[in-house]
């Protein structure tokens, strides 16, 4: 077997020998005549020429070798649902519902909206939209209905799938009143809703728009819908992700790369094998969710469970209970996750059989070594952290154990993956830092890998000015991530730099909950900052300028402003925004030229030191951060 290394630097030096090797992981109804053209950087073509579909790959191309084997495993602790859907079985449903978004009008390259929580509707949604070739959009249940505005007003959707409600540690919540508040407040209007009922919520449906899953599905019921077979370089869906500009960011990603980077990735590294069973802990409304719940494991012809339920009910240990029901394998989850479980009895990681699971990987938040070491020394398996992004689509940086054993250091997700030609830059001049443990901004020299972005969904020069213009005198992809690299190879990843903040995995733009707060009339000026946090990772935490200074020495007052900006942020946003904290202050630290000392903000909230603030103007402003901060 060949190292790593040679691995990794083959996958630069000869692209496409390497990728046309990776290609073959996949079926092709055309096969590609160009591996990749990089003829219009930063813009990267993969597989140029060849036809595909990520549905048949994940579906329709094991009906002959395993149909009866278990495809899509739904397990709801919330409603106490479990369902095994054979290959065969997920291939009907998938057909179903593709033909009742047809008879809904919807065409190859028209958008479809998901909005829903995780029930195997929302898998089929997806796996329906790339069998018909439209192009899905699926937004975390969670979000509110401003949040799902926005969105819906980008993607211009021809239909939107979702439910009656979700359910989440035993309370429902309603969807249905968050999506009609969100079209109406949406300057597109999407001409047809389909709606899973579950029986959670009572829900108002709008005539002529309105349409109920299972009597649409029903009645497509033996109707053949074959695959559409689509150019590589067509777009299988979007995906938003927060902004620094308070605008969402549309992820657009391709076909035939997408599906490419997953079938390899789940080789080398996720070590899947046909058969066995894969559980990813995350949300089809993440990208996580995408490549690792829907995608990823069915290319690789493994069952996936898909899980609606929290870590800790019934108990704490019933995300162990179901590795050993089904012989997990690989499993997924962030280090969020872990650390709420860590909080309970270790007892339950010895209560079940694990020796199906091969390893547990982590990614979403930076992983702290104390929790590494718990799980690592309960689980008895390699705990491998990974690192990369929305826009990236799968791992830049972890541990390829399908291809060489090397092994993880707690604290680093790893090094470079195959594809990505990663290095450590000055901010300020560009220039490479090559050295042990130089702190730097990560970069991504182009040409990206396979499953890596197109660009920003409707807006190019978006996209190169925000990911390919950071970085003075370079067009690379910059990350926003401070990193340092040991003399070992290992990358180690030290925060945001740029106003995204990471909340148990969740990228939350301090900018969109900013402007959130500042919609409150009796706000006057507010800065939100992520502040590290044991148990998240990361919270939001703002620092609010009241209209009104009376609300500075009147506690009720105080507490009944802080008390309605939260209310706001939940309303707009979601409860996945809400800032830990609201601090009212008199003033915000700024420098002379009226910019926001944010970095210097963060830094007094977490303890250090604020740095050189020679620029500052008010000095009185940081101090009264630093007061508020003292145990």
């Amino acid at each position: 077997m060949t190292g790593f290394a040679d691995f990794h630097r083959r996958s630069l030096e000869d692209r496409e020998g390497f990728w046309k090797e990776q290609s073959q992981l996949i079926g092709w109804h055309k096969p590609p005549v160009q591996i990749c053209d990089y003829s219009n950087p930063p813009f990267t073509r993969w597989f140029v020429g060849g036809q595909t579909n990520l549905c048949h790959n994940a579906v329709d191309r094991h009906l002959l070798t395993r149909p009866d084997q278990p495809a899509l495993i739904f397990v709801s602790t919330e409603t106490g649902v479990e369902r095994t859907y054979t290959f065969h079985e997920l291939h009907r449903e998938v057909q179903r519902a593709a033909a009742a978004l047809l008879a809904l009008g919807v065409k190859r390259g028209d958008r479809v909206l998901i909005y829903m929580p995780m029930i195997a509707e929302a898998a089929f949604a997806m796996l329906a939209c790339a069998r018909i070739g439209a192009i899905h959009s699926v937004v975390f249940g969670g979000f509110a209905s401003v949040s799902l505005a926005s969105r819906i007003e980008d993607a211009t959707p021809k239909a939107i799938v979702s439910a009656d409600a979700g359910s989440r540690g035993g309370k429902v919540m309603p969807y249905k009143p968050l999506l009609d508040e969100a079209i109406r407040l949406s300057k597109h209007k999407p001409e047809s809703v389909l709606l899973v009922d579950r029986g959670l919520a009572p829900m108002e449906r709008v005539a002529g728009r309105d349409h109920d899953w299972a009597e649409s599905v029903a009645r497509q019921d033996g109707v053949q819908v074959p695959c559409v077979w689509l150019e590589s370089t067509d777009i299988s869906y979007t995906i938003y992700t927060s902004g620094t500009t308070g605008l969402p960011k549309g992820v657009q990603r391709d076909v035939g790369g997408y599906t490419v980077a997953l079938a390899a990735s789940m080789k080398h590294i996720f070590l899947g094998e046909p058969g066995e069973t894969f559980f990813s802990t995350s949300d089809i409304g993440w990208v996580v969710g995408h490549s690792y719940i829907v995608y990823g494991p069915l290319i690789a012809g493994m069952a996936t469970i898909m899980y609606e339920g929290v870590p800790i009910r019934p108990d704490a240990g019933i995300w162990w209970s179901l590795v050993e029901k089904y012989k997990v394998s690989g499993m997924f989850s962030a280090p969020t996750a872990v650390r709420v479980l860590k909080k309970h009895d270790p007892a339950f990681l010895a209560k079940y059989d694990l020796s199906s699971l091969k390893a547990l990987f982590l990614a979403g938040e930076p992983l702290d070594e104390p929790t590494a070491r718990w799980i690592s020394d309960g689980l008895g398996v390699p705990i491998i952290d990974n690192y990369w992004q929305t826009e990236s689509g799968w791992p830049i940086l972890t541990i390829a154990n399908g291809v060489e054993k090397k092994p993880s250091k707690f604290g680093s997700p790893g090094v470079p993956m195959y594809g990505y030609d990663v290095k450590i830059v000055h901010e300020n001049t560009g220039e490479e830092l090559t050295g042990a443990n130089e702190k730097g901004v990560v970069v991504i020299e182009g040409p990206t890998p396979p499953g890596f972005m197109q660009t920003v969904w409707g807006d190019d020069a978006r996209f190169v000015r925000t990911y390919w213009q950071t970085v003075p005198g370079k067009l690379v992809y910059s990350t926003f991530d401070w990193g340092i690299r040991d003399a070992d190879g290992y990358y180690y990843i030290l925060g945001r730099t740029d106003d995204v903040i990471n909340v148990a995995g969740h990228r939350l733009g301090t900018r969109e909950i900013e402007e959130s707060i500042s919609s409150h009339s009796g706000v006057a000026e507010v800065a939100v900052v992520g502040v590290a946090d044991q148990l998240k990772g990361q919270v939001a935490m703002a620092f609010v300028v009241p209209r009104d200074s009376a609300a500075m020495v009147n506690t009720a007052s105080r507490l009944k402003l802080e008390g309605e900006i939260m209310k706001v942020v939940d309303e707009q946003l979601g409860a996945v925004a809400r800032p830990s904290r609201v601090h009212l202050v008199h003033a915000l630290p700024k420098t002379r030229s009226g910019k926001l000392l944010r970095r210097a903000i963060q830094a007094v909230a977490e303890g250090r030191d604020a740095g050189d603030l020679t620029t500052i103007e008010d000095p009185s402003a940081l101090q009264q951060i630093k007061d508020l901060m003292a145990p």
